[in-house]
């Protein structure tokens, strides 16, 4: 069997005159002579030349959109616009048949929502070639980032007994009968005769256990599965997502802003140098559908001026109480432009707010820090003025918060004062305490979604369409 070579190296060749073999599926087929191979190696096409004239009219019929193929012949010089190499055919041999009738993906524009009903055939179409090579090289560039500044990787569990967020969304594990479980003598479900001899559930977060390595190796990430059992049918949720989580020992919130920009401009710029053919494809993508709104919901930035623009400004930092008063002050506040209007300290950032921080008031990524403790998690150090805490959320335009992190509240009085505030039962915490009590010391750490990170660089509008089987309510197709 000839060794196969692949269309994104042929593409760049000048070894004209050379024999070659290609295997892909047919995109097009024209005039029963021209067709458009692709392997997946690259979103560009190889153009074949087959000889009509002396090829088997049964094996025309069976090169359709969707065929696989195995093609063998000559690299030659294209006379073609838009390319410069195509392969003269010597065999073509049909690996796999496809029918024609039946193919969803026929060579036309198709929308994003029917695709998402076919997720296990839209990797063959060049937006979705191009959304998940560069989801590989962000994950690929996270690893690195952390790899070569000694972090160790932690895989932390995916199924858990703790709530990390007290949020309460979580989906439970269980092997107990779903109709007729065991009870207590009062009548709850008794969960000592489950599996793991308690109540357990999908993790939402793998920080409180990544904490407890960072108390030994210092500087720890994960990057895992996480769920969320929350019944939202929107652009930017999903109920199995994949976060980064690094908690580093001895940092206090400054470093922790320091890391998460450094990690933030390092996989963009990453991104960037390897993926220039997939992001100029998206880029030109969004042009497109941006030309079929109307020019005030447009954006100001192309998809590669946006990613340049987060690398090249230093990110503004500002606390939640400034924040508050820019809000309080802004003319889409007082012309109650805003959905939900900012009226006292104390309010919950929106979506809308977050994005009016970064793209009208400050147009450069925010980091927003010292929130009020009674909006935010059990676990995060509290300021001296007894009402907020040394949080920190990063606002990137276009999406909003894309990092939440803190440093971790490492007083072992305080925290477990905390708890008890939050109603969450110490003695299922023991383990979390220990680490107050044995070794304490100051750390910090935050979150980054990855799908949200995926999002913002391939300029993609719909969290669904940036992982490569989506979990929401009502949908676990595949």
């Amino acid at each position: 069997m000839a060794k196969r070579a692949k269309i994104k190296e042929l593409l760049k060749s000048t070894a004209f005159g050379t024999e070659v073999t290609i295997k892909g599926w047919v995109r097009t087929f024209r005039n029963s002579q021209f067709i458009a191979i692709n392997d997946g190696s690259t979103i560009s096409n190889i153009q074949v030349v087959v000889d009509f004239n002396n090829t088997d009219d049964a094996l025309l019929k069976r090169i359709t959109t969707g065929a696989a193929l195995s093609v063998t012949g000559e690299l030659v010089e294209s006379l073609g616009k838009g390319q410069t190499v195509e392969i003269k055919a010597k065999q073509v041999e049909i690996l796999g048949d496809c029918d024609a009738e039946k193919f969803p993906l026929q060579p036309k524009k198709h929308s994003l929502e029917f695709l998402r009903e076919i997720a296990h055939l839209r990797f063959r179409t060049n937006t979705f070639n191009a959304v998940f090579k560069v989801r590989h090289a962000l994950a690929f560039a996270v690893h690195k980032f952390f790899n070569d500044r000694g972090f160790v990787y932690m895989h932390t569990p995916i199924i858990t007994g703790s709530d990390a967020e007290g949020a309460g969304e979580m989906f439970r594990v269980s092997t107990l009968e779903l109709g007729n479980p065991p009870r207590t003598d009062d009548g709850a479900i008794n969960f000592k005769e489950d599996f793991f001899g308690k109540e357990t559930n999908l993790t939402v977060s793998g920080q409180l256990e990544a904490e407890l390595a960072a108390m030994a190796f210092g500087e720890v990430y994960t990057f895992g599965p996480t769920f969320r059992a929350e019944n939202s049918n929107t652009t930017r949720h999903l109920a199995e997502f994949w976060m980064i989580e690094p908690e580093v020992a001895f940092n206090d919130l400054v470093d922790n802003m320091d890391l998460a920009e450094d990690l933030l401009k390092y996989v963009i710029k990453y991104a960037m140098e390897n993926c220039a053919e997939e992001l100029e494809f998206l880029k030109t993508r969004l042009l497109e559908e941006e030309k079929q709104k109307p020019q005030t919901e447009r954006s100001e930035l192309d998809l590669l001026a946006k990613l340049n623009f987060c690398l090249d400004n230093e990110f503004e930092r500002v606390t939640y109480t400034e924040a508050i008063e820019i809000l309080k002050n802004s003319k889409a506040n007082q012309k109650k432009q805003f959905k939900y209007l900012i009226e006292d300290w104390g309010a919950d950032l929106q979506s809308e707010h977050e994005r009016y921080l970064v793209e009208k008031h400050f147009k450069k990524p925010v980091i927003l820090t010292d929130y009020p403790k009674d909006i935010k998690a059990f676990y995060m150090r509290q300021n001296e003025d007894g009402k907020t805490v040394r949080a920190m959320d990063i606002l990137f335009p276009g999406i909003g918060e894309i990092v939440g992190g803190s440093q971790r509240e490492e007083r072992l009085e305080l925290l477990e004062k905390r708890m008890q505030e939050m109603h969450i039962p110490a003695e299922e915490m023991y383990w979390y305490l220990d680490t107050r009590r044995f070794g304490s010391a100051p750390h910090a750490g935050f979150g980054l979604g990855f799908e949200r990170l995926v999002l913002f660089v391939t300029g993609m509008t719909n969290i669904r369409d940036v992982i490569p089987f989506p979990r929401t309510p009502k949908n676990a197709e595949f």
